[in-house]
């Protein structure tokens, strides 16, 4: 979140709590009001509420800083792949050799990054409006949190396909990278799915930067893609990765989908109790008058 943003919004929280301090107290249920209550406020605080909305919703990270990120994944790929072969072949020769995987080991350990940072925005994702973010890290740092992890994610897929057009075992081009299902090297069907996700994660990423032009409703369509997203990255990880026979790697496999199994349903039941309270509230007068 940038400094300017979180001054607005601490500027804009404070003035609403003012307000809401300096409103005169509700009347008891069994008494009319003496009063008709003035409006001036009321309307101050929708505008209110309509500007921390609307500053909340803006993206967290700049979009020329997402492109700087896009750039700088493309100069990287362009120079493992192309120029180091070109301009040192000495070294070349012995990171492509038939023992050595040196391209290997970036794509799957930028694999992994990725996934870590997927996993990282469906859980920010789903606590940004529960109780769970009231105690840490609140409601506007998770959904910048989720924001920021969604968009890092994506750079590093991008970085793990791209990477391996340098891999002399998977043998890839640049038309077999970006066109899901093209592969039919090493595990295609687990490859073109991963693919898909990779996909996904672009459109449920780049949607933060046109949430204002679509609105509201499209935009939350647009995120339930999410969850498809995480588990084509989870099937994509456990039936394509070279290194999910071991233990810790599959502890982390079980955690992280089992997190986000029990998150969603806690979200879904919260949802779900809330809504059956709103309509209580509104039919006691003593639960209006306490609020």
């Amino acid at each position: 979140m940038s400094d300017e943003k979180a001054a607005r919004l601490a500027a804009i929280r404070a003035a609403k709590a003012a307000g809401q301090a300096s409103a005169p107290p509700a009347p008891a249920a069994d008494q009319p009001p003496t009063q008709t209550p003035p409006r001036a406020p009321v309307r101050a605080s929708a505008q209110a509420d309509d500007e921390l909305e609307r500053l909340e919703s803006l993206p967290a990270m700049p979009f020329h800083t997402l492109v700087a990120i896009f750039i700088a994944v493309g100069v990287g790929v362009f120079a493992a792949v192309v120029a180091l072969p070109t301009w040192l072949p000495g070294l070349s020769a012995s990171l492509l050799g038939t023992e050595p995987k040196a391209y290997w080991y970036l794509s799957r350990s930028s694999a992994f990054v990725a996934y870590a940072l997927v996993w990282l925005s469906m859980v920010f994702g789903l606590l940004m409006t529960s109780r769970m973010s009231r105690a840490w890290p609140g409601g506007p740092a998770a959904f910048d949190l989720h924001q920021h992890a969604s968009l890092l994610g994506l750079a590093f897929a991008l970085f793990h396909g791209l990477i391996l057009m340098g891999d002399r075992y998977i043998q890839a081009d640049l038309r077999q990278i970006l066109v899901p299902f093209a592969y039919s090297g090493y595990n295609p069907t687990w490859v073109g799915l991963g693919q898909v996700g990779i996909y996904l994660t672009a459109i449920v990423g780049l949607s933060f930067y046109v949430k204002g032009q679509i609105g509201r409703t499209a935009w939350r369509a647009i995120h339930f893609m999410s969850f498809a997203m995480f588990a084509l990255a989870l099937v994509h990880g456990v039936w394509s990765g070279s290194d999910s026979e071991l233990t810790w790697i599959q502890g982390v496999y079980w955690f992280t989908g089992g997190s986000v199994v029990f998150l969603t349903v806690y979200r879904i039941l919260a949802t779900m109790f809330s809504r059956r309270q709103r309509p209580a509230r509104a039919e006691s007068p003593k639960l209006q008058a306490a609020e």
